[in-house]
């Protein structure tokens, strides 16, 4: 049993997904009944006709992620229902991870690795030739605290750090990081991208056709956030004419499947949505989504509600 499993069991009445499978719409309907509250996670689609049919009970949705995407939040708001995430705890873990990325995608890892499980490699002098970290320019889109972590770890790599925000950051928060008012002055500067920001109406298809014109030619573009924020065609077109070096992807459109066209391309560093995953951190999402759900029934609100 996973330890937030017993952590709920030890505090809340509970029914368990036993078989931890993704549960679809008349599952997650029949398993509402008598339920004043549901954990769920991104897996779990609550759109406006799955809402509609909950349990008159339920009161709360407490979502295992940051993200809440899956969930149809003025519907929810119609039935009275509030939706919480878990924020904060998977800052450090989803750096690690954007750095992953950003390492794969430039120093040519999945080729690499595909050469050694081929075993039909032979070290020369040029071989898989990559970019070098040091001395590049990072432009970080979305500067919060996952976009903060990023830089960290990124400036002990010598990299010259810009980013853009919603707004630009006190100097204390920037910690010397460039600030550039609009994306095409930030993507113009970026030999390398790490997307940070939220998924909203206005970061759908943010790197798109005309978008991509503005990077440097050869830039490494990478994603840890949605993968809302990219327009697949236009990414991979953009591989293939060269204009963009490599990318490394941890989250997708229509998850957990892949726009074909990635597959095909050596330069593609793809992971299965990591970024959250370890033990650590799952585990610190999953009570945190539980102290969501008790702070609610005790005090009436929750500080993670995001509806």
């Amino acid at each position: 049993m996973k330890p937030s499993e017993e952590y709920a069991l030890s505090i809340l009445n509970v029914k368990l997904n036993e078989e931890d499978k993704i549960l679809t719409k008349d599952e997650l309907i029949r398993k509402s009944n008598d339920c004043d509250g549901i954990l769920s996670s991104l897996t779990e689609k609550f759109d406006v006709d799955t809402i509609s049919k909950l349990s008159d009970t339920v009161k709360i949705i407490s979502n295992f992620a940051v993200g809440f995407g899956n969930i149809d939040l003025e519907a929810a708001k119609k039935r009275n229902i509030i939706v919480t995430n878990t924020p904060d705890v998977l800052t450090d873990a989803t750096a690690e991870i954007a750095m992953l990325l950003i390492l794969g995608a430039a120093r040519r890892a999945s080729e690499g690795i595909t050469y050694v499980k081929n075993k039909n490699w032979k070290w020369t002098s040029d071989f898989l030739i990559g970019k070098q970290l040091e001395g590049s320019r990072l432009g970080i889109l979305g500067m919060g605290r996952i976009g903060r972590a990023v830089a960290i770890r990124a400036k002990a790599f010598g990299m010259e750090i810009h980013y853009h925000n919603r707004s630009q950051l006190k100097p204390d928060l920037e910690m010397g990081a460039i600030y550039h008012e609009n994306i095409k002055s930030l993507f113009s500067v970026s030999d390398i991208l790490s997307i940070n920001c939220p998924a909203t109406k206005e970061t759908k298809n943010i790197i798109n056709k005309k978008t991509l014109e503005f990077f440097p030619m050869g830039a490494i573009i990478t994603n840890s956030a949605r993968g809302d924020m990219i327009d697949d065609e236009a990414m991979v077109q953009a591989l293939i004419n060269r204009k963009i070096y490599a990318i490394g992807l941890d989250v997708y459109k229509g998850e957990p499947n892949i726009y074909p066209g990635y597959l095909n391309q050596k330069d593609v560093f793809i992971l299965p949505h990591l970024g959250s995953a370890t033990k650590k951190t799952r585990t610190a999402m999953g009570n945190l989504a539980i102290d969501n759900i008790v702070e609610f029934f005790d005090k009436g609100s929750c500080k993670n509600r995001v509806n």
